[in-house]
């Protein structure tokens, strides 16, 4: 068998290898990357078969018929791998399809060159008949444009290579495999068209493309070549920390990380990947279930397992994997472990209910306050008042003894009705009902109420309030509000003392002031009063002023449900002064607005005399 036979005997077999190839590539057509390794092989068929029947040639003619076959190739195969090396490593996604046309303009001109070649002879010159009879039958004269697609063919393989260089150092290793033999199907070629720039007549070009094709099969049946892109496996690490089981398009499992195997240990028993899920996960029907039926857009569902004797429970996030946006290549499965999550709501439940189990104990508490505790205490004081009464008359001694013991027992019994007063509103037992009220009769009503007390110190207490002032208010809590704040002025202003209860209107707002010229509230009591919790731990100058402090924190309650706000301003030897608001009647502006008249002050006394 002489050089011609052999040689062409070989590149009819290199051309079947790269056939086979795009066999191979073809059965994963759904995908771009392998659509594009077919019309790789294709063209590198045309290109070897071409040659093949170009070392066979007998005449010019022969030979150019052969060249016009190899130039279907020539031209494009080169541009189809950088193309495919695009769609590999994701590169320009957005605008690939223009990227395509602007990389072809390059070969297709090449091609229609060398179909008119003969008309301008940009491609080859002349051809000039080798004497020797030997390989080649005729050498060619190169022209111009042959030399300008000679290095857009190399800049374009550098361009590649380059892309590939930094994905190389991120990847997995089965990517990285990958990626060496695609670069491998490239270099190979470079490597044998070399020998021919260097002054060798014969070109091996088309031998390297059967070493591609080798490579390419190998990478195929070995390394999953154009099974799954690198754009899932860039996924799975970005969520490292997390489970993640990677799927491909046939739902076999093609990888997972660590994390993974934590969750599912069955992963680590095949000794290689891919493998049918339903080998892998049999024990794990319900995901089994779930993986298959996947089929648009991501999907959430819970996943527990027992191991190491504890309940471990996941989040599963199962999604779907596309390429260029539009193919299904795989699929993720991804664990997130919340099982410390469950465990805390599961001791926050427990807390809750044993919460709940304290909360109904405190109720039954002030329940037994307010039937055992005040009812007693209510009888003491009607007993330490006529006590108190008969005492005095008698003139006893003592009788100072039993008036203080009377205070005291009236305090306590004052302290436990706002307590009870206050736990009725914060069980939401308290129901407001605001109905239109003559501001100064309700005032009226409490002097009335508290004159008895007043008297006792020889206290002078007046009200200064319009007639037509009408709030919007419930009675009850109006009522308590004004029995309090009386209270406390009664208690801090000294024997015949001074206390005040005025209003004025500030737009759809009533004032209502408190105010005696008792001794007044230090700066530490001041601050604490200003505070908003009802039981303050502070003992204040050792007195009963924590019953103050309760009862001004129901009053603040009850002036806010009214909508209101309370303050008060003291300054200590002069007097102290409580202020709140209420909402006014909606017919108390008109009245002041239509009548035009001046306020009227009306002054009353009470202080049993």
């Amino acid at each position: 068998m002489d050089t011609r036979q052999w040689m062409s005997v070989t590149l009819f077999l290199a051309t079947a290898l790269m056939v086979f190839v795009s066999f191979l590539s073809y059965r994963k057509r759904h995908l771009p990357v392998a659509k594009t390794m077919v019309l790789i092989m294709l063209a590198a068929a045309c290109y070897s078969l071409g040659y093949a029947f170009e070392v066979l040639s007998r005449s010019l003619n022969d030979v150019k018929l052969s060249l016009q076959i190899e130039y279907l190739g020539i031209p494009f195969v080169t541009t189809l791998w950088l193309f495919q090396v695009i769609q590999f490593t994701g590169t320009a996604s957005s605008y690939r399809k223009r990227l395509a046309l602007l990389l072809f303009v390059v070969p297709a001109a090449v091609f229609f060159l060398h179909l008119t070649n003969d008309w301008h002879h940009l491609i080859y010159e002349r051809y000039i008949l080798n004497e020797s009879n030997s390989v080649p039958l005729y050498t060619t004269v190169k022209g111009p444009w042959y030399k300008v697609h000679t290095i857009y063919n190399y800049s374009v393989l550098l361009c590649g290579m380059l892309l590939f260089i930094p994905m190389y150092w991120r990847a997995l290793p089965i990517v990285r495999k990958q990626i060496v033999v695609l670069l491998l199907g490239a270099v190979a070629p470079m490597v044998f068209n070399l020998f021919f720039w260097s002054g060798l007549d014969v070109d091996l070009t088309p031998f390297g493309f059967a070493v591609s094709g080798i490579a390419y099969v190998w990478g195929i049946l070995r390394f999953n070549l154009l099974r799954l892109t690198p754009l899932a496996m860039a996924k799975v690490f970005e969520t490292i920390r997390d489970g993640v089981v990677l799927f491909d398009y046939e739902d076999q499992i093609v990888s997972y990380n660590r994390a993974a195997e934590m969750v599912l240990p069955e992963l680590g028993l095949p000794k290689r990947y891919p493998v049918d899920m339903e080998v892998v996960l049999s024990e794990s029907p319900e995901l089994l279930e779930r993986i298959r039926a996947a089929s648009n857009g991501d999907e959430r569902f819970p996943f527990h397992r027992f191991q190491a004797n504890r309940n471990k429970h996941y989040n599963c996030s199962l999604s779907l994997i596309y390429d260029s946006g539009s193919v299904l290549i795989g699929k993720i499965l991804m664990f997130n472990d919340i099982t410390e999550m469950k465990e805390s709501e599961a001791r926050l439940r427990e807390n809750a209910r044993q919460l709940s189990e304290l909360n109904a104990f405190k109720d039954k508490l002030f329940t037994v306050v307010a039937h055992d505790i005040r009812d007693p205490i209510a009888l003491l004081v009607s007993l330490t008042e006529l006590l108190g009464d008969e005492l005095t008359a008698a003139d006893f001694e003592h009788a100072e003894l039993v008036r203080e013991l009377k205070g005291q027992v009236q305090s306590t019994f004052h302290l436990i009705e706002n307590l009870l007063d206050w736990y009725r509103s914060q069980k939401g037992k308290v129901v407001f009902r605001p109905l239109g009220w003559n501001l100064q009769q309700v005032v009226r009503q409490a002097l009335l109420l508290s004159g008895t007390k007043a008297g006792m110190k020889q206290i002078r207490m007046t009200e200064r309030i319009n007639e037509k002032f009408t709030v919007r208010a419930d009675k009850e809590m109006l009522d308590l509000i004004l029995r309090n704040l009386l209270s406390n002025a009664i208690k801090f202003t000294g024997i015949g003392g001074v206390i005040e209860i005025g209003a004025v209107l500030e737009g759809d707002q009533i004032i209502v002031s408190v105010s005696d010229n008792g001794a007044g509230i230090d700066d530490q009591t001041s601050e604490l009063l200003r505070l908003e919790e009802p039981f303050l731990k502070v003992m204040v100058n050792g007195d009963n002023s924590e019953d103050m402090r309760f009862g001004l924190a129901l009053i603040r309650e009850f002036v806010r449900i009214h909508g209101g706000s309370l303050w008060f301003e003291s300054e200590p030897g002069v007097g102290t002064t409580f202020s709140f608001t209420l909402p006014g009647s909606p017919d108390v502006r008109e009245e002041f607005d239509d009548g035009g008249m001046e306020e009227e002050v009306y002054e009353s006394d009470f202080g049993g005399r």
